[in-house]
């Protein structure tokens, strides 16, 4: 390598948006999600940003776990009375982020409001694309104020979403045309 040449450095863990984040509130939660460890963030955010990074002791990093927990929290039983999707996607999402022996699988709902913004209506974690799980996210929605079924419900072949989908009670249940 000719002097004064850079050395490009290229993060495998983080994604393209975070590498380029000026700051740590961006960083930090991809790393807590990728895996890191409370114990280990000192060291790869110096891995990350060099030796100068900002000291992030465990007990902060703990600290703002507790934040992102009650962030979660708080959007997890957020009020849906006022929300109304034409369209809703299901889908099931399979992780192995922390090398489990079953992969966990997370059931997301996506919505498209009459304007056509895309929101993400909610998600559960289990461990299939049971009906019983879709049913159990369905149930959750509809609780917290999901009302006026969608126009179009989308999804995979994963028949579980659409048992869940058919049964009395769900906030997207078909309804058949009256006579």
């Amino acid at each position: 390598m000719a002097s004064g040449e850079k050395i490009r450095f290229t993060s495998h863990i983080l994604p393209k948006w975070a590498r380029r984040s000026r700051s740590l509130d961006a960083l930090l939660p991809v790393l807590y999600l990728r895996g890191i460890s409370t114990g280990d963030f000192q060291d790869a955010l110096s891995a990350i940003l060099g030796a100068e990074a900002p000291n992030l002791s465990p007990g902060v990093i703990s600290r703002l776990t507790a934040e992102w927990e009650t962030e979660y929290e708080r959007w997890q039983h957020r009020d849906l009375s006022a929300r109304r999707y034409v369209c809703i996607w299901a889908d099931g999402v399979y992780l192995q982020a922390r090398m489990e022996p079953e992969a966990e699988c997370i059931l997301v709902v996506t919505g498209a409001t009459p304007e056509g913004k895309k929101e993400l209506v909610g998600f559960h974690v289990g461990r299939r694309e049971r009906a019983q799980s879709w049913r159990e996210l369905l149930v959750d929605l509809k609780a917290r104020g999901l009302s006026v079924a969608p126009e179009v419900a989308a999804g995979d072949g994963a028949l579980g979403f659409w048992k869940a989908l058919d049964e009395r009670g769900s906030p997207c249940a078909r309804r058949s045309p009256r006579r």
